[in-house]
């Protein structure tokens, strides 16, 4: 049996515009460097035998607070990066919608084999990136406590993952930036043990939502109360 924290990085200024990072390599914000200090001292008197982030620096600047005090270099490896979107990377949903809304349409279908192109990776080649991820990672470590320091999308499939979910649809659980999940491995299954708990970002600022919409613009004509964000990977 392992044990595993996984945790989505702190907040970046993308994160607030709902632009697709994806594998840019964008920086954390003020906010998402607080929620790292506050994550840091939430989990100071934890122990942890390995810390592993992905190679992205907003994931890599979550893990300092973590490092600091424990004297460890974190394993720094790049499968744990975020999902690649192709052609929609560091644009924002207002500009797709306008540049590419056939592009959009189809990526909010969340259909499990669609790539956006130049580059993106469908949820089915992503989710299996992951699992090579997690199984390399509990190969090397197993019976140790491990946490990781990731990206929304990573978490997004090993929540399916463990909950037996398709790989299709919209996203259903909610990902807070900083927000500590607890699983286990056992006897080769993924178990969920507490999910999203963000209790030590009390008092900052409220974070972006992570749902996705899954109705294209053709189909809901832009329907009113529809927040313009929705369905853009914040949690990425």
């Amino acid at each position: 049996m392992t044990e595993l924290i996984v945790i989505r990085h702190g907040e970046t200024d993308w994160n607030r515009q709902h632009r697709f990072q994806g594998q840019i390599d964008v920086p954390l914000n003020a906010v998402g460097l607080a929620q790292a200090e506050r994550l840091g001292r939430r989990l100071a008197d934890e122990h942890i035998d390995v810390l592993v982030s992905s190679d992205l620096q907003r994931a890599c600047s979550t893990a300092v607070p973590l490092q600091q005090p424990r004297g460890m270099a974190p394993l720094v490896q790049p499968l744990w990066r975020e999902q690649h979107f192709g052609v929609l990377e560091g644009l924002d949903v207002a500009t797709i919608r306008g540049q590419h809304p056939a592009l959009w349409n189809q990526w909010v279908r969340h259909e499990a084999d669609y790539a956006l192109p130049q580059g993106g990776e469908s949820n089915v080649d992503f989710h299996a990136r992951v699992m090579r991820a997690l199984s390399a990672l509990v190969a090397a470590h197993a019976g140790r406590r491990l946490a990781v320091v990731t990206h929304g999308g990573v978490l997004d499939m090993l929540w399916r993952e463990a909950r037996g979910l398709p790989l299709h649809g919209p996203r259903e659980c909610d990902i807070p930036n900083t927000g500590i999940n607890r699983l286990r491995w056992d006897a080769g299954r993924l178990h969920i043990l507490r999910w999203a708990d963000a209790d030590h970002l009390d008092g900052l600022p409220a974070q972006p939502s992570t749902a996705q919409t899954s109705v294209p613009d053709q189909d809901r004509g832009m329907a009113a109360g529809v927040a313009l964000g929705a369905g853009s990977p914040s949690a990425a």
